[in-house]
């Protein structure tokens, strides 16, 4: 296998439709603290742990209909509403996003007013954080597809080194070993992803060939959830980043780009990368499926 450098890995290179545009943000429709004045914090925190899930479960129901999926994690899960209400058309889902909203903001006065300890959710949140979910040898199993409708195919990558951040992985597609030409085929990220990944943080950087080929596109992205999720028998921490930005087109020109990308935050490992363009350079699908152990 040929080793490929930190910033390497999300993709073959495939084709899409075109790119979604943004809606009108979504008001939250206010809530009524004191409906909840007689709630304890446990109470109150399990609710607001459940309204929280359900407008993640609302949101991707929504994204799936114009094939973004943006937000898929498990219990736990945290988003940042303004990019949540944001985002979603007008109707039905709009409607009860800005009612989750309103119920999630009272019951945070709630709480204030109970006088409940905060950090307790936020250490239960960041349990197990000091060990990384991936070991050294152990190979990611990622299918890949050629847009939205392309055949599964499956990508591999070895962790070679865990002392660079991200860590350093060889490659294999189908099974074979990534020649230099197909290097051409990959894309990664340069200047994007921050070592510590908040909770509403704005970033920017850079999607270019792995082969160093001409032409980046430039994007931003905004981190609009964060929470556990369980993929091959391994826990991570993810954060959801939605992506949007300029790709290049012909003539010197530049085309829409936007997607989202999920990441571990303890290690940076890809999880999940959805970008939507309509340069073939700058449009796939490529998910994480489990987690082979070295030596295995």
């Amino acid at each position: 296998m040929h080793s490929v450098g930190p910033w390497l890995a999300i993709g073959v290179l495939a084709l899409a439709s075109g790119c979604a545009t943004r809606s009108v943000d979504v008001r939250a429709k206010p809530g009524d603290p004191a409906a909840y004045t007689s709630w304890n914090c446990d109470r109150l925190f399990g609710e607001i742990d459940s309204v929280q899930q359900r407008a993640a479960d609302v949101a991707y129901a929504v994204d799936a209909r114009v094939g973004h999926n943006m937000i898929a994690l498990g219990l736990g899960v945290t988003v940042f509403w303004p990019a949540l209400l944001a985002m979603r058309p007008d109707g039905m889902e709009a409607v009860e996003l800005a009612e989750l909203k309103g119920r999630f903001e009272a019951m945070q006065v709630a709480a204030a007013r109970r006088r409940c300890d905060t950090t307790l959710t936020a250490a239960s949140a960041s349990e197990g954080a000091g060990a990384l979910p991936v070991a050294l040898g152990d190979r990611l199993v990622y299918e890949h597809r050629a847009g939205h409708r392309g055949l599964p195919h499956e990508l591999g990558m070895r962790v070679a080194s865990l002392r660079s951040d991200p860590p350093e992985f060889s490659v294999d597609l189908d099974g074979q070993a990534v020649s230099l030409p197909q290097r051409s085929q990959l894309i990664g990220w340069q200047r994007l992803l921050r070592r510590e990944l908040e909770l509403g943080q704005v970033l920017a950087g850079e999607l270019a060939a792995a082969d160093a080929s001409p032409g980046t596109a430039r994007v931003r992205g905004q981190v609009v959830a964060i929470g556990p999720q369980q993929i091959g028998g391994r826990d991570f921490d993810v954060a959801v980043i939605e992506l949007f930005g300029d790709a290049p087109a012909g003539a010197g020109g530049s085309t829409r780009l936007d997607g989202v990308m999920s990441v571990d935050r303890r290690s940076g490992v890809l999880l999940r990368l959805e970008l939507r363009c309509e340069n073939a350079n700058y449009a796939l699908r490529r998910r994480l499926v489990r987690v082979e152990a070295a030596g295995g």
